[in-house]
């Protein structure tokens, strides 16, 4: 997969919907309510780190499930993540008339830290947070099973998951048969570039090194994603790596920039200076490219030749849910092709259902040989995870981010 191989948008369609990815743009909206949803209190108050004696057994901290009698479900999944949950044709709408169940669906995961903070008292302590699900991205959904606060899902009631979920995602290091998780949509991680005023940029090297990029580039401030990359150019696999060969990598990104490369790390707000001009290439998410080449056609994603970052926003249920088989309900519906295909037709991720592709020519056919949005096996295969982190190593890599990054 290379940068002609993806389709521009088509004029006055669609809008990518703005994705699991924690942009600033999110928290900046959604920061002051979203603390207070559900009753849980201010981040402010709860530290981030040191959680040992927080971890449970998930077997030791379940609700007695009233699914059978009581027909609702509560979701916390991000904002512009799903089609208009009030129109009367949604997959909402569809669900809770096949289903019977009630859904109180809200938006307030605005960043994967923050929501952390906010649930990891009663987390941590065996308590309820006043949900079913929950939709977090990779390494927090990894961090959140480490602990033992998420509840394993019944094979036999997700029968569709299990039956459909594309091969580049069924196995993960920190979930490798699927049995805590659901990728809800899913997404890429490389290079966007400007090409009304930049040639074509191939490579994260090159990236970094190019004169004429210099002070006119951004990197993403989600730690795992810059990380993910810098550990590729340094020589070393994401999935897997030592303290010597992180130290090595956060060496390199502090002398990048110290020499004044680097505009800026920033959340998903990066697209609008990117096609304003005022950035002229950047580390970028897939879905956020599709959005702005609606508007700009000049915006182009290329695949490094380090490879690229495949990375989920993951359905999850926390302990002391008191709906669970309803969750099971919602992830086994959004895994039949024809529901996965309207939900990707709106939100223009990576959509993680095998048969959607096929579904989608019904519902629009523009978007059928995208490979954002489709891609096949071939293009997967040079993807790559970040290495799962243990509570001491997310500590201490947090840290060191944030001395070079300013974060």
């Amino acid at each position: 997969m290379n940068e002609s191989t993806f389709p521009q948008g088509q004029p006055g369609g669609r809008r990518a919907g703005g994705g699991g990815r924690g942009g600033a743009n999110r928290r900046a909206v959604l920061k002051g309510a979203g603390l207070t949803a559900f009753g849980i209190g201010s981040v402010a108050v709860l530290p981030l780190f040191g959680t040992p004696s927080a971890e449970q057994d998930p077997a030791d901290c379940r609700a007695t499930d009233t699914s059978s009698s009581t027909k609702q479900l509560v979701i916390s999944n991000w904002p512009d993540y799903i089609d208009p949950i009030n129109h009367k044709a949604s997959t909402v709408k569809d669900f809770e008339s096949a289903s019977g169940i009630t859904v109180r669906y809200t938006d307030d995961v605005s960043d994967n830290a923050e929501f952390f903070a906010k649930v990891r008292n009663q987390l941590g302590a065996c308590q309820t947070i006043g949900r079913d699900m929950m939709v977090l991205t990779d390494w927090m959904a990894a961090r959140m099973i480490n602990l033992g606060w998420v509840q394993p899902m019944a094979s036999s009631a997700i029968p569709n998951l299990h039956k459909n979920l594309i091969p580049a995602l069924q196995d993960r290091q920190w979930d490798p048969h699927r049995k805590f998780s659901a990728p809800w949509q899913s997404g890429l991680t490389g290079i966007a570039y400007n090409a009304k005023k930049v040639k074509e940029v191939r490579s994260f090297e090159e990236l970094l090194t190019r004169s004429d990029l210099k002070g006119r580039i951004t990197l993403l401030s989600e730690m795992r994603d810059t990380m993910a990359f810098m550990l590729k150019i340094t020589g070393a696999d994401p999935d897997k790596f030592t303290e010597d060969e992180w130290n090595k990598a956060i060496e390199r990104l502090a002398s990048v920039v110290k020499v004044g490369h680097v505009r800026a790390f920033t959340g998903n707000e990066y697209i609008q200076d990117l096609t304003a001009g005022n950035t002229l290439a950047c580390e970028a998410w897939s879905g956020d490219v599709i959005q702005a080449q609606f508007d700009n056609p000049n915006i182009k994603f290329v695949v490094p030749e380090e490879g690229m970052s495949l990375w989920s926003d993951n359905m999850l249920v926390p302990n002391q849910a008191e709906h669970q088989k309803n969750a099971e309900k919602w992830i086994d519906y959004y895994y039949e092709p024809e529901v996965a295909a309207k939900l990707a037709a709106y939100v223009n991720y990576i959509c993680p259902v095998e048969g959607a592709r096929q579904a989608m020519e019904k519902i629009d056919s523009s978007l059928v040989d995208n490979k954002l949005i489709f891609p096949d096996e071939s293009d997967l295969k040079g993807t790559f995870d970040f290495m799962a982190l243990t509570e001491a190593q997310n500590k201490q890599y947090e840290g060191d981010w944030s001395d070079v990054t300013g974060g």
